[in-house]
This record gives C-alpha cells, sequence and structure tokens, in this order.
C-alpha cells in the first residue's frame, strides 16, 4: 500500500507541476493575442485605405492596356505557407497544410512553395510538397516587417526571371468562433487585378483627385499594398496560432484538472483503506491480548 500511495502521491506531483506549466503557456499566448488581434485590426482600416486608393489611382490611369490579362495556368505557381514554428496549437498545422495540397494540386505548371514555420514546413513534406525555402516566425508584431522583407526578397529572386508566373498567399485568417485557412492572389499585378481595384467605391461623394505624379503615386501604393498584404497575411496567422495554442492550453488544463481529481481520490481512497486496515489489526490484536487474559 505505502508503495500504491508515494507512486500516487509522483503522479500527483508531476500533474501539479504539468498544470502549473500550462498555466502559465495559456497566459502567454493569452497574452499574445491581443498584440496581433489589435495588429489585424489596424492593418484591416490601413488596407482599406490603400486599396481605396489604387482603385482612385488606376481609374486615374485608364485601362490597363499595358498590363498583361494573364494566364489560368501559369507556368510558375508560387505559394506562402503560413503555420508555426512552435508545437501544442491543436490542428492548426494540419488544417492549412491539407488546404494549401487541396489549392495548389489544379495547378498543373512548376510549383515553387515557401513556408513560414518549421512545423508546417514538416507537414507540407509529409503531403508531398517539398518547399524551396522556409522562414522562421517573429515573436512579436515588430519582427514581422523584416520577415516580410526577407519574403520579398526571396521570392522576387525566384519568380523575376520565371516568366509566366503568380504567388499565392495562404494562411489561416481568424473568424468569430475560431479559424479558417484562405488563399490570396498576390502577383501577377494583370488586368484583372486593375479591373478589380478600380471598381473599388470612393466612400464620399466627393471625387478624388491624385496630386503629384500620377505613375508615381501609383508604384508607391503599389508597393504599400504588397507589402500589407504579406503583413496581413503573417499578423493574421499569428493571432490564430496564439489563439489555437489559447484553445489547446484550455483542453490540457481541464485534463489535468480531472486526472488530478482521480488521482487524489485514488490517494485518498488507499489512504483510509490503510488506515482501516491498520485499525482493524489493533482491534485484533487487543482482542487477542483479551482473551489471553481472560484464559
Amino acid at each position: 500500500m505505502s508503495n500504491t500511495t508515494a507512486g500516487l502521491r509522483r503522479k500527483i506531483s508531476s500533474a501539479n507541476d504539468l498544470q502549473s506549466v500550462v498555466r502559465t503557456m495559456k497566459a502567454i499566448a493569452a497574452s499574445s493575442i491581443g498584440q496581433y488581434e489589435q495588429s489585424v485590426q489596424a492593418l484591416a482600416d490601413y488596407y482599406r485605405t490603400v486599396e481605396i486608393g489604387l482603385g482612385a489611382s488606376l481609374r486615374q490611369a485608364g485601362p490597363a492596356h499595358a498590363l498583361p490579362e494573364g494566364r489560368s495556368s501559369p507556368e510558375v505557381t508560387g505559394a506562402i505557407v503560413f503555420g508555426s514554428d512552435q508545437g501544442l496549437v491543436g490542428q492548426f498545422n494540419e488544417v492549412v497544410a491539407e488546404f494549401a495540397v487541396h489549392t495548389l494540386k489544379e495547378f498543373s505548371g512548376e510549383l515553387q512553395i515557401w513556408a513560414v514555420g518549421e512545423r508546417v514546413h514538416a507537414r507540407l513534406l509529409d503531403a508531398g510538397l517539398t518547399p524551396i525555402g522556409r522562414f522562421l516566425l517573429p515573436n512579436s508584431v515588430a519582427g514581422i516587417a523584416p520577415l516580410v522583407g526577407r519574403i520579398q526578397l526571396e521570392t522576387d529572386a525566384h519568380l523575376k526571371g520565371s516568366g509566366d508566373s503568380s504567388l499565392y498567399l495562404i494562411h489561416n485568417q481568424p473568424r468569430p468562433t475560431a479559424y479558417q485557412p484562405v488563399s490570396q492572389r498576390l502577383l501577377p499585378l494583370d488586368a484583372a487585378w486593375h479591373t478589380s481595384l478600380s471598381k473599388q467605391p470612393w466612400p464620399t461623394t466627393f471625387l478624388p483627385e491624385v496630386l503629384g505624379v500620377g505613375s508615381q503615386t501609383l508604384r508607391a501604393l503599389i508597393h504599400e499594398y504588397l507589402f500589407i498584404s504579406l503583413f496581413r497575411a503573417c499578423a493574421e496567422s499569428l493571432a490564430c496560432e496564439n489563439a489555437s495554442r489559447l484553445a489547446a492550453m484550455g483542453r490540457a488544463e481541464r485534463n489535468i484538472g480531472d486526472l488530478l481529481v482521480e488521482f487524489k481520490g485514488d490517494f485518498r481512497r488507499l489512504r483510509q483503506e490503510g488506515i482501516d486496515e491498520e485499525l482493524f489489526e489493533v482491534i485484533s490484536g487487543y482482542e487477542a491480548l483479551k482473551e489471553e487474559a481472560d484464559s
């Protein structure tokens, strides 16, 4: 009995230590969600501003005769898949990797894939997709901009000489109750892209006017559009990652709590059985001594 109770004591101690670790990770995830959610909210307004600015500039520039029409099946399709570096995030990486496989199988040309996160890189390899590059994720919002710069440099170097090519962003996007994988075509900037943004309605009744040299303004807005698209995808993915980790830690905390209740119940039961056994031995000894004295 003593060995059994000693084993239960060790299990209870280990469960308490694990519960402390889980609570710490849960608190870190909860605090991290805030900064990424605030970043996503701020980006939404800025992204909308850039879009309507592009729409105004493109309408003023006129029909997109200089832009290519684009092809339904480009020779080279690039994809940037955002996942996580760390685990304990539930099915976060599996979901986005499976979505990437389903999305990219529609393209018949050459695939060039970049994985953002060690875990999603491994999932893509398991699914038969071999990324040509991978990036580590930042630990804060301040690290997203340098990461976006590195991604732009590497993808430009690979796709610039690839002729007819396209580039997609694949990541998990926050939803009211969970997250959902999405795909966004970032490149090419073709006639379809021109037409889509030209239809962006102006939010007021006053007609917009592009000041300065129109081509310079358009180039600056396009640069911001590409940068903010990558930045937003990364921020949304990080917000989903921490939300998924928070949910996973919540489930782990409940499971550990249930185990602790079970272990403590078994420990109390064994202790009571031991006490009852010792009392029975004392009473039996007393009765034996009493019978000897009476005889």
